[in-house]
């Protein structure tokens, strides 16, 4: 056995930095007291999110409020991170920022411990909005970790299939899913459980953790920002898709311990192993608008191809 206990948080996180460093310090000693390997804290956790999503009919004067109102940019070899990396130590923490490259910003994760950064990753699919004031990435791989082999997407990628089957094509065993995940803008529900985009939260969740067979971890941000109201629900989801622990419609910290390994056998050593038994010749019209027809067969193929 080899079991890991992994941590994931819904938790508010504003413009005000010094309150995100308390809040990550106060998750990460909670995580560390229950044991936790990993910690895996929400989108745009240093600095906050954007305080509204534009859409149709926003007006020019709300546009550029909205632009104005950004999260503070910051470099991966900058200050910030190297303080959360001190907080951290031997724990591995995955969390979200503004990312700045020269005048360019991005909605970016890293995975981090004491001794720096793992990887980084730049979000590639935008919602409404967020194309206004991030550039998109263009590139899912997975990477080593002491606890294993991960891999990032953070919120809007988990409406894409594509996006986890490229990270579990690249032998990523977990995937962790950082979210600003809000409610609906119409239709609107006192209770978060009610709401519809909640249950569309945790569909994709499970979806894509069955669907690849891998540990999925997902967190987000709680209470408001700007026009915007967050459905928590952090999860942990194992590889057959059953939610391993979850904080359910409120801020809080959700643990499971985990033997990765064995899950991912007990999940993929049956009559159904997805990911052996795909048949990507036939999907070429999945992807020919960019004109690929071709994928791996198997995790750890396409991580040959990053070497």
């Amino acid at each position: 056995m080899n079991d890991l206990t992994l941590s994931v948080a819904a938790a508010e996180f504003g413009r005000d930095m010094e309150q995100c460093y308390r809040t990550i310090a106060a998750l990460i000693e909670r995580a560390r007291d229950r044991g936790s390997a990993l910690l895996v804290l929400p989108e745009a956790c240093l600095g906050g999110y954007l305080p509204s999503l534009g859409g149709d009919s926003e007006t020019a004067e709300d546009r550029q409020r909205r632009l104005r109102s950004l999260p503070p940019a910051l470099e991966l070899d900058g200050p910030e991170l190297r303080r959360v990396a001190a907080m951290a130590g031997d724990l591995v923490v995955t969390l979200g920022f503004c990312e700045a490259d020269g005048e360019a910003r991005y909605n970016a994760a890293v995975t981090l411990t004491g001794d720096g950064i793992l990887a980084s990753y730049r979000k590639v699919h935008q919602p409404l909005g967020e194309n206004l004031c991030y550039e998109a990435g263009s590139e899912y791989h997975a990477f080593d970790t002491p606890i294993g082999r991960m891999g990032m997407q953070i919120c809007y990628d988990k409406a894409f299939p594509e996006a986890a089957r490229a990270l579990a094509l690249d032998g990523a065993e977990i995937i962790t899913s950082l979210s600003a995940w809000p409610t609906a803008r119409t239709a609107t529900t006192e209770r978060l459980e009610d709401d519809r985009w909640t249950q569309r939260f945790d569909i994709f969740d499970r979806a894509r953790a069955v669907e690849n067979q891998v540990v999925w971890i997902a967190s987000n941000q709680a209470g408001t920002f700007g026009s915007l109201r967050f459905v928590c629900n952090a999860k942990i989801v194992g590889p057959g898709g059953d939610i391993l622990a979850t904080t359910g419609a409120a801020p809080g910290l959700a643990s499971a311990t985990v033997d990765v390994d064995h899950a991912l056998e007990l999940a993929r050593g049956g009559g159904m192993y997805n990911l052996r038994d795909r048949r990507p010749e036939l999907y070429g019209s999945v992807v020919a608008r960019h004109g690929v027809v071709g994928q791996p067969a198997i995790p750890g193929e396409l991580a040959a191809t990053h070497a």
